[in-house]
């Protein structure tokens, strides 16, 4: 039997045959965008309202479509509804069933293309995944919060180069993350207000003659202001090859996925017995299938490998329409697996950080043994310098001297003699041994942004207020 006896029942008026069945393997998306279902009923409804209300469908036909758009949704919900390779896509694949059982569905289609109706269906969801992925940074916002506050109290080494550099706090290291994901928040936030415009009406590239009313239509679907005003594209080509939003997304992801990247990084080196400086809770950690003592950190570092994923979306979704044309082409239909999975492993992957991080502990004298280090306060030896007149580029060489001999004596910084400290600089008189005191150190750095106690503990107040 041919595999081009029967013509594609939506757009097959003009051919002698239907596409090969290689071609339309090729070619269908519905394996992947019946993940738009909802929003496509959302959209035919509010299609179908609309069209009512300018005369072109009769009360009693939008009812009708309505009803069965409901029916629909249940079905599909349920899993007893049959997607159809042959029919290609979300969008016909519904229309085709709710025409089989609503007649009058067979005019749910004037004013509008595909393409116009994948623009709206796809900006529905962002908007929808935007809220998700809202939701999700700010559990991961409050874990870390409430981690800092339960460890303002431990003391490590902060780092620079991977090199131990000036001592800080747990919370003050926590409530760094706490910025970058406060960050993506924002960022997802406009990722939805770019997505918050109405494409719906746009037609398959220059409108349509017919007397449609787009704000109608958008303040149902509420794409709307924050005043309830309605926000409807305003060129019909651009509207139809537009995947900024689409793009803006997978760019928010993706640096999102970089700050959990980064966390996950401390996390790992943080809980190695290298550092010992915390340890991760037994249900986000694995063994080793030959070796019985490891305990592996698989959680953060599967965190690390998924920013790779979300940059690879992004590169996806700008390689996808650089050099297109305006304005729809068929390449756009490769957007979605990419942009699904970004949002997938995102909201996956913020889960996973989430619970990770509730369950951590740290060990404060491991921490505390690391960041007493006294070489870590050496720039506040020299700001004891700069204190007593120095200029802070004496000071600093003046400091590395003293580091140096003592590195040469093999002893720790602040237990080399008075007599050898005048070596180094003769203004290192009494009392230079005295900067070497962690709470001193702390206390001396309760100015804005910095990790003194009360600082920290401000922060820590004002986080867990926004985050209510």
């Amino acid at each position: 039997m041919s595999a081009r006896k029967k013509t594609q029942v939506t757009w097959g008026g003009r051919f002698q045959a239907g596409p090969a069945k290689l071609m339309l393997s090729f070619g269908e998306s519905v394996s992947f965008d019946y993940r738009l279902w909802a929003q496509d009923i959302r959209g035919s409804k509010a299609h179908a309202q609309m069209l009512a209300k300018v005369g072109i469908l009769t009360s009693a036909e939008c009812k009708a479509i309505l009803k069965g758009l409901d029916v629909i949704a249940r079905e599909i919900s349920q899993g007893k509804f049959k997607w159809q390779q042959e029919l290609e896509d979300v969008h016909m694949n519904i229309e085709s069933a709710l025409t089989k059982k609503v007649p009058a569905a067979a005019k749910l289609h004037t004013a509008r293309s595909r393409n116009d109706q994948v623009a709206t269906d796809v900006r529905l969801w962002l908007k929808d995944q935007c809220q998700a992925v809202d939701d999700a940074l700010a559990g991961l916002l409050k874990t870390l919060v409430n981690l800092a506050q339960s460890n303002a109290d431990v003391i490590l080494p902060g780092y620079t180069h991977l090199q131990r550099a000036q001592p800080v706090s747990v919370a003050h290291h926590l409530l760094a993350y706490v910025e970058m994901f406060s960050r993506d928040q924002r960022r997802f936030h406009q990722v939805y207000q770019s997505a918050n415009w109405c494409p719906l009406g746009s037609g398959a590239i220059a409108g349509t003659t017919l007397p449609i009313q787009r704000e109608m239509t958008a303040k149902l679907l509420g794409f709307v202001d924050e005043r309830g005003r309605p926000q409807v594209t305003s060129n019909s080509m651009d509207a139809v090859a537009d995947r900024d939003p689409a793009t803006e997304f997978c760019f928010a992801a993706a640096l999102c996925g970089v700050h959990l990247s980064r966390l996950a990084e401390d996390m790992v080196l943080w809980s190695s017995a290298e550092f010992g400086f915390a340890r991760m809770p037994d249900a986000f950690s694995t063994g080793s299938s030959l070796m019985p003592q490891k305990r592996n950190p698989d959680s953060m570092e599967l965190l690390r490998g998924k920013a790779a994923r979300f940059q690879a979306a992004l590169v996806h979704l700008l390689s996808l329409t650089k050099g297109l044309p305006l304005t729809y082409n068929r390449d756009l239909q490769d957007d979605k697996p990419a942009l699904f999975d970004a949002a997938d492993q995102l909201l996956l992957s913020l889960a996973v950080a989430t619970a990770t991080l509730s369950g951590t502990k740290f060990h404060k004298d491991k921490c505390l043994a690391a960041a007493a280090d006294p070489a870590l306060l050496a720039t506040d030896l020299a700001d004891w310098l700069v204190k007593k007149g120095m200029p802070f580029r004496h000071a600093h060489h003046a400091v590395g001297r003293l580091v140096a001999l003592a590195e040469k004596l093999g002893v720790p910084l602040n237990q080399l003699s008075d007599a050898q400290a005048l070596q180094a600089d003769k203004l290192f008189t009494s009392g230079w041994r005295d900067v070497f005191n962690l709470q001193r150190a702390f206390a001396a750095r309760e100015k804005s942004g910095m990790p003194g106690p009360k600082t920290v503990a401000k922060q820590i107040a004002l986080w867990k207020k926004r985050l209510k």
